[in-house]
Protein backbone atom coordinates (compact mmCIF):
# COMPACT_ATOMS: atom_id res chain seq x y z
CA UNK A 1 0.00 0.00 0.00
CA UNK A 2 1.64 3.42 -0.80
CA UNK A 3 2.03 5.84 1.88
CA UNK A 4 0.24 9.27 1.64
CA UNK A 5 1.71 12.74 3.17
CA UNK A 6 -0.05 16.15 3.01
CA UNK A 7 1.20 19.62 3.32
CA UNK A 8 -0.93 21.88 4.20
CA UNK A 9 -0.81 25.99 4.12
CA UNK A 10 -2.95 28.15 6.18
CA UNK A 11 -4.25 31.62 6.77
CA UNK A 12 -3.22 33.40 9.95
CA UNK A 13 -6.45 36.11 10.73
CA UNK A 14 -7.30 38.53 13.34
CA UNK A 15 -9.97 36.57 15.00
CA UNK A 16 -11.91 39.47 15.28
CA UNK A 17 -11.60 41.80 11.91
CA UNK A 18 -10.91 38.27 10.32
CA UNK A 19 -7.75 40.61 8.25
CA UNK A 20 -4.83 38.50 7.51
CA UNK A 21 -1.66 38.90 10.54
CA UNK A 22 1.71 38.66 9.77
CA UNK A 23 2.48 36.67 12.78
CA UNK A 24 3.95 33.36 11.60
CA UNK A 25 7.51 33.62 13.37
CA UNK A 26 5.31 33.77 16.51
CA UNK A 27 3.30 31.09 15.89
CA UNK A 28 6.46 29.17 14.67
CA UNK A 29 8.33 30.28 17.97
CA UNK A 30 5.04 29.45 20.57
CA UNK A 31 5.42 25.40 18.27
CA UNK A 32 8.98 24.95 19.15
CA UNK A 33 9.09 26.83 22.82
CA UNK A 34 6.10 23.50 23.54
CA UNK A 35 8.30 20.85 21.59
CA UNK A 36 11.69 21.58 20.08
CA UNK A 37 11.39 17.95 18.40
CA UNK A 38 7.98 18.31 16.35
CA UNK A 39 8.88 19.22 12.53
CA UNK A 40 5.24 19.43 11.79
CA UNK A 41 5.15 23.46 11.05
CA UNK A 42 7.14 25.36 8.60
CA UNK A 43 8.12 28.95 7.82
CA UNK A 44 6.03 29.96 4.12
CA UNK A 45 6.74 32.62 1.61
CA UNK A 46 4.46 35.18 3.45
CA UNK A 47 4.16 36.07 7.12
CA UNK A 48 0.46 35.47 6.86
CA UNK A 49 0.94 32.08 6.37
CA UNK A 50 1.69 28.69 8.24
CA UNK A 51 2.59 25.33 6.60
CA UNK A 52 2.20 22.15 7.94
CA UNK A 53 3.26 18.42 6.59
CA UNK A 54 1.82 14.99 7.86
CA UNK A 55 3.56 11.97 8.63
CA UNK A 56 3.19 9.36 6.09
CA UNK A 57 0.60 7.07 5.92
CA UNK A 58 -0.88 4.16 4.57
CA UNK A 59 -4.32 4.11 5.82
CA UNK A 60 -6.72 7.12 4.73
CA UNK A 61 -8.48 7.35 7.72
CA UNK A 62 -5.08 7.36 9.91
CA UNK A 63 -4.57 10.73 7.32
CA UNK A 64 -7.54 12.09 8.00
CA UNK A 65 -7.14 12.31 11.41
CA UNK A 66 -3.38 13.52 11.05
CA UNK A 67 -4.71 16.74 9.20
CA UNK A 68 -7.44 17.11 11.89
CA UNK A 69 -4.46 17.03 14.38
CA UNK A 70 -2.29 19.51 12.62
CA UNK A 71 -5.42 21.85 12.26
CA UNK A 72 -6.14 21.83 15.75
CA UNK A 73 -2.02 22.02 16.98
CA UNK A 74 -1.87 25.07 14.57
CA UNK A 75 -5.23 26.61 15.70
CA UNK A 76 -4.08 26.26 19.60
CA UNK A 77 -0.33 27.85 18.73
CA UNK A 78 -2.17 30.93 16.92
CA UNK A 79 -4.53 31.29 19.98
CA UNK A 80 -2.01 31.47 22.29
CA UNK A 81 -0.58 34.26 20.42
CA UNK A 82 -3.84 36.15 19.37
CA UNK A 83 -4.20 34.67 16.20
CA UNK A 84 -7.11 32.26 14.42
CA UNK A 85 -6.11 30.24 11.62
CA UNK A 86 -8.38 29.78 8.74
CA UNK A 87 -8.63 27.29 5.87
CA UNK A 88 -8.63 29.90 2.59
CA UNK A 89 -7.01 29.29 -0.29
CA UNK A 90 -6.69 33.48 -1.10
CA UNK A 91 -7.94 35.70 2.03
CA UNK A 92 -11.44 37.45 1.07
CA UNK A 93 -10.54 40.61 2.72
CA UNK A 94 -7.69 43.05 1.25
CA UNK A 95 -4.01 42.48 2.63
CA UNK A 96 -0.66 43.71 1.85
CA UNK A 97 1.43 40.63 1.98
CA UNK A 98 4.42 40.70 4.05
CA UNK A 99 7.20 38.36 2.78
CA UNK A 100 9.31 36.33 4.60
CA UNK A 101 12.18 38.10 5.53
CA UNK A 102 15.24 34.93 4.94
CA UNK A 103 17.47 35.13 2.26
CA UNK A 104 15.83 33.00 -0.03
CA UNK A 105 12.27 34.73 0.08
CA UNK A 106 14.20 38.39 -0.23
CA UNK A 107 15.57 36.74 -3.47
CA UNK A 108 12.27 36.03 -4.65
CA UNK A 109 11.09 39.19 -4.49
CA UNK A 110 13.77 40.64 -5.82
CA UNK A 111 14.00 37.98 -9.01
CA UNK A 112 9.84 38.21 -9.80
CA UNK A 113 8.73 41.44 -7.80
CA UNK A 114 5.19 41.56 -7.46
CA UNK A 115 4.70 37.92 -8.70
CA UNK A 116 6.32 37.14 -5.09
CA UNK A 117 4.26 40.31 -3.08
CA UNK A 118 0.91 38.82 -4.44
CA UNK A 119 1.63 35.10 -3.78
CA UNK A 120 -0.36 34.72 -0.51
CA UNK A 121 -2.04 31.91 -1.55
CA UNK A 122 -2.41 28.73 0.14
CA UNK A 123 -2.24 25.50 -1.32
CA UNK A 124 -2.75 21.61 -0.40
CA UNK A 125 0.08 19.47 -1.90
CA UNK A 126 0.12 15.78 -1.72
CA UNK A 127 3.19 13.16 -1.59
CA UNK A 128 2.71 9.93 -2.85
CA UNK A 129 5.08 7.03 -2.58
CA UNK A 130 6.87 5.87 -5.66
CA UNK A 131 9.30 2.59 -6.07
CA UNK A 132 11.59 5.16 -8.05
CA UNK A 133 12.47 8.49 -10.12
CA UNK A 134 11.42 5.78 -12.98
CA UNK A 135 7.96 4.49 -11.86
CA UNK A 136 7.87 8.15 -10.94
CA UNK A 137 8.48 10.04 -13.92
CA UNK A 138 6.13 7.05 -15.68
CA UNK A 139 3.58 8.17 -13.25
CA UNK A 140 3.45 12.17 -14.07
CA UNK A 141 3.59 11.45 -17.27
CA UNK A 142 0.14 9.55 -16.84
CA UNK A 143 -1.46 11.69 -14.52
CA UNK A 144 -1.25 15.03 -16.23
CA UNK A 145 -5.47 14.42 -18.02
CA UNK A 146 -6.88 13.77 -14.39
CA UNK A 147 -5.22 17.28 -12.31
CA UNK A 148 -7.80 19.86 -13.51
CA UNK A 149 -10.55 17.43 -11.71
CA UNK A 150 -8.52 17.61 -8.62
CA UNK A 151 -8.26 21.45 -8.66
CA UNK A 152 -11.83 21.37 -9.45
CA UNK A 153 -12.97 19.43 -6.54
CA UNK A 154 -10.97 21.46 -3.74
CA UNK A 155 -11.33 25.17 -4.97
CA UNK A 156 -11.91 27.07 -2.23
CA UNK A 157 -10.49 30.59 -3.39
CA UNK A 158 -13.04 32.86 -5.21
CA UNK A 159 -12.56 36.07 -3.43
CA UNK A 160 -9.14 38.65 -4.48
CA UNK A 161 -8.70 41.55 -2.21
CA UNK A 162 -11.97 42.03 -0.84
CA UNK A 163 -13.61 41.36 -4.94
CA UNK A 164 -15.62 38.11 -6.15
CA UNK A 165 -12.97 36.76 -8.93
CA UNK A 166 -15.54 34.95 -10.82
CA UNK A 167 -13.51 32.35 -10.85
CA UNK A 168 -13.70 29.46 -8.07
CA UNK A 169 -10.01 28.51 -7.41
CA UNK A 170 -8.78 32.00 -8.06
CA UNK A 171 -5.19 30.75 -6.26
CA UNK A 172 -4.35 28.63 -8.88
CA UNK A 173 -4.57 31.69 -11.65
CA UNK A 174 -2.47 33.73 -8.88
CA UNK A 175 0.46 30.40 -8.75
CA UNK A 176 0.45 30.69 -12.56
CA UNK A 177 2.55 33.57 -12.66
CA UNK A 178 5.75 31.62 -11.37
CA UNK A 179 7.84 31.11 -14.47
CA UNK A 180 8.14 27.24 -13.74
CA UNK A 181 4.21 26.66 -12.62
CA UNK A 182 2.11 24.60 -14.59
CA UNK A 183 1.36 21.43 -16.72
CA UNK A 184 4.63 19.45 -18.37
CA UNK A 185 4.73 17.66 -21.69
CA UNK A 186 5.79 14.22 -21.81
CA UNK A 187 9.20 13.02 -20.52
CA UNK A 188 9.17 9.51 -21.11
CA UNK A 189 11.96 8.64 -18.61
CA UNK A 190 13.63 9.76 -15.71
CA UNK A 191 16.69 10.84 -17.52
CA UNK A 192 14.93 12.68 -19.65
CA UNK A 193 12.75 14.47 -16.60
CA UNK A 194 16.20 15.18 -14.87
CA UNK A 195 18.08 16.60 -17.99
CA UNK A 196 14.73 19.41 -18.53
CA UNK A 197 15.33 20.28 -14.77
CA UNK A 198 19.01 20.90 -15.78
CA UNK A 199 18.28 22.97 -18.31
CA UNK A 200 15.71 24.96 -16.49
CA UNK A 201 18.12 25.37 -13.95
CA UNK A 202 20.86 26.17 -16.87
CA UNK A 203 18.39 29.46 -17.48
CA UNK A 204 19.31 31.24 -14.69
CA UNK A 205 15.75 31.90 -13.93
CA UNK A 206 15.39 29.50 -11.43
CA UNK A 207 16.81 29.82 -7.47
CA UNK A 208 17.38 26.21 -7.43
CA UNK A 209 15.64 23.28 -8.43
CA UNK A 210 13.06 23.27 -5.14
CA UNK A 211 10.82 26.33 -7.55
CA UNK A 212 10.70 23.62 -10.31
CA UNK A 213 6.98 23.91 -9.68
CA UNK A 214 5.43 21.42 -12.30
CA UNK A 215 1.56 20.43 -11.43
CA UNK A 216 3.10 17.21 -10.50
CA UNK A 217 6.60 16.70 -9.82
CA UNK A 218 9.73 14.11 -8.45
CA UNK A 219 9.84 15.26 -4.92
CA UNK A 220 13.94 15.71 -4.29
CA UNK A 221 13.52 15.13 -0.48
CA UNK A 222 11.44 12.60 -0.22
CA UNK A 223 10.95 9.07 -3.10
CA UNK A 224 7.26 10.17 -3.73
CA UNK A 225 5.31 12.24 -6.46
CA UNK A 226 4.32 16.06 -5.50
CA UNK A 227 0.69 16.80 -6.77
CA UNK A 228 0.50 20.33 -6.28
CA UNK A 229 -2.68 21.91 -8.18
CA UNK A 230 -5.23 21.63 -5.26
CA UNK A 231 -6.04 24.87 -2.81
CA UNK A 232 -6.23 24.11 0.83
CA UNK A 233 -9.40 22.55 1.42
CA UNK A 234 -12.15 24.51 3.74
CA UNK A 235 -12.51 20.95 5.21
CA UNK A 236 -9.97 18.22 6.56
CA UNK A 237 -12.69 15.94 4.77
CA UNK A 238 -12.13 17.34 1.49
CA UNK A 239 -7.77 17.23 2.42
CA UNK A 240 -8.28 13.46 2.82
CA UNK A 241 -10.31 13.12 -0.80
CA UNK A 242 -7.54 14.55 -2.46
CA UNK A 243 -5.24 12.77 -1.02
CA UNK A 244 -6.99 9.15 -1.75
CA UNK A 245 -7.76 10.17 -5.36
CA UNK A 246 -3.81 10.98 -5.84
CA UNK A 247 -3.03 7.97 -4.46
CA UNK A 248 -5.52 6.26 -7.06
CA UNK A 249 -4.16 7.90 -9.63
CA UNK A 250 -0.67 7.20 -8.92
CA UNK A 251 -1.42 3.99 -8.51
CA UNK A 252 -3.76 3.31 -11.90
CA UNK A 253 -0.71 5.40 -13.22
CA UNK A 254 1.80 3.01 -11.79
CA UNK A 255 -0.29 0.05 -13.38
CA UNK A 256 -0.70 1.39 -16.33
CA UNK A 257 2.78 2.00 -17.03
CA UNK A 258 3.77 -2.06 -16.37
CA UNK A 259 1.42 -2.55 -18.30
CA UNK A 260 3.06 -0.68 -21.32
CA UNK A 261 0.01 0.98 -21.84
CA UNK A 262 1.20 4.58 -23.19
CA UNK A 263 0.55 7.96 -21.01
CA UNK A 264 -2.09 10.37 -23.45
CA UNK A 265 -0.28 12.74 -25.56
CA UNK A 266 -2.02 15.98 -24.77
CA UNK A 267 -0.11 19.12 -25.53
CA UNK A 268 0.51 21.71 -22.85
CA UNK A 269 -2.01 24.24 -24.33
CA UNK A 270 -4.93 21.60 -23.94
CA UNK A 271 -3.54 20.98 -20.48
CA UNK A 272 -3.50 24.68 -19.73
CA UNK A 273 -7.02 24.98 -20.73
CA UNK A 274 -8.53 22.26 -18.77
CA UNK A 275 -6.50 23.98 -15.67
CA UNK A 276 -8.01 27.01 -16.32
CA UNK A 277 -11.68 25.53 -16.86
CA UNK A 278 -10.99 23.87 -13.35
CA UNK A 279 -10.12 27.03 -11.83
CA UNK A 280 -12.62 29.47 -13.68
CA UNK A 281 -16.04 26.92 -12.93
CA UNK A 282 -15.29 24.75 -10.29
CA UNK A 283 -17.60 21.72 -10.38
CA UNK A 284 -20.45 24.50 -11.34
CA UNK A 285 -19.92 24.49 -14.97
CA UNK A 286 -18.47 22.14 -17.55
CA UNK A 287 -14.71 21.05 -17.00
CA UNK A 288 -12.87 19.13 -19.71
CA UNK A 289 -13.21 15.29 -20.28
CA UNK A 290 -9.74 13.53 -20.07
CA UNK A 291 -10.93 11.26 -22.91
CA UNK A 292 -11.12 13.91 -26.02
CA UNK A 293 -10.76 16.71 -23.85
CA UNK A 294 -14.53 18.22 -24.91
CA UNK A 295 -16.29 20.12 -22.60
CA UNK A 296 -18.43 17.68 -20.27
CA UNK A 297 -20.82 18.53 -17.04
CA UNK A 298 -18.01 18.35 -13.97
CA UNK A 299 -20.49 15.35 -12.01
CA UNK A 300 -20.02 13.56 -15.61
CA UNK A 301 -16.14 14.57 -15.38
CA UNK A 302 -16.00 13.66 -11.83
CA UNK A 303 -17.30 10.36 -12.19
CA UNK A 304 -14.83 9.53 -15.30
CA UNK A 305 -12.00 10.16 -12.64
CA UNK A 306 -13.61 7.63 -10.24
CA UNK A 307 -13.69 5.50 -12.65
CA UNK A 308 -11.00 5.56 -13.52
CA UNK A 309 -9.14 4.76 -10.58
CA UNK A 310 -12.39 2.47 -9.16
CA UNK A 311 -9.53 -0.33 -9.21
CA UNK A 312 -6.83 0.92 -7.22
CA UNK A 313 -9.63 2.61 -5.03
CA UNK A 314 -11.18 -1.01 -4.48
CA UNK A 315 -8.17 -2.53 -3.69
CA UNK A 316 -7.15 0.24 -0.55
CA UNK A 317 -11.08 -0.37 0.53
CA UNK A 318 -11.13 3.56 -0.14
CA UNK A 319 -14.01 3.34 -3.09
CA UNK A 320 -17.19 3.61 -1.52
CA UNK A 321 -15.84 6.78 0.75
CA UNK A 322 -14.46 8.88 -2.44
CA UNK A 323 -17.73 8.25 -4.50
CA UNK A 324 -19.81 9.16 -1.27
CA UNK A 325 -17.49 12.16 -0.80
CA UNK A 326 -17.22 13.15 -4.47
CA UNK A 327 -20.85 13.03 -4.60
CA UNK A 328 -21.81 15.44 -1.28
CA UNK A 329 -19.11 17.94 -3.06
CA UNK A 330 -21.21 17.86 -6.34
CA UNK A 331 -24.61 18.36 -4.01
CA UNK A 332 -22.90 20.78 -1.60
CA UNK A 333 -20.72 22.05 -3.53
CA UNK A 334 -16.78 22.75 -2.77
CA UNK A 335 -14.85 25.61 -0.79
CA UNK A 336 -15.79 28.42 -3.06
CA UNK A 337 -19.52 28.00 -3.20
CA UNK A 338 -19.55 27.73 0.73
CA UNK A 339 -18.13 30.31 0.49
CA UNK A 340 -19.74 32.49 -1.65
CA UNK A 341 -23.05 30.77 -0.15
CA UNK A 342 -22.10 32.67 3.13
CA UNK A 343 -21.13 35.73 1.45
CA UNK A 344 -24.51 35.63 0.22
CA UNK A 345 -26.58 35.23 3.26
CA UNK A 346 -24.45 37.31 5.82
CA UNK A 347 -22.93 40.71 3.30
CA UNK A 348 -19.85 40.71 5.01
CA UNK A 349 -16.34 38.84 3.76
CA UNK A 350 -15.48 39.30 7.86
CA UNK A 351 -18.21 37.00 8.58
CA UNK A 352 -17.22 34.15 6.14
CA UNK A 353 -13.61 34.87 7.47
CA UNK A 354 -15.31 34.11 11.01
CA UNK A 355 -17.26 31.08 9.58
Amino acid sequence: MRTVGVEEELLLVDPETGEPRARSAAVLARAEHEDAEQDVFEKELHEQMLEFATHPQSDMAALGAEIVRCRKEAARHAEDIGCAVAALATSPLPVSPAVGTNSRYQWMEREYGIATREQLVMGCHVHVAVDSDEEGVAVVDRLRPWLAVLSALSANSPFWQGKDTSYSSYRSRVWQRWPSAGPTELFGSAEAYDQRVADMMATGTLLDEKMVYFDARLSRQYPTVEIRVSDVCLDADTATLIATLARGLVETAARDWRAGRAPADLGVSVLRLAGWRAARFGLTGDLLLPAGMRPAPAATVVEALLEHVADALADSGDLDRAREHCARLLRDGNGARVQRDLLARTGSLREVVAA
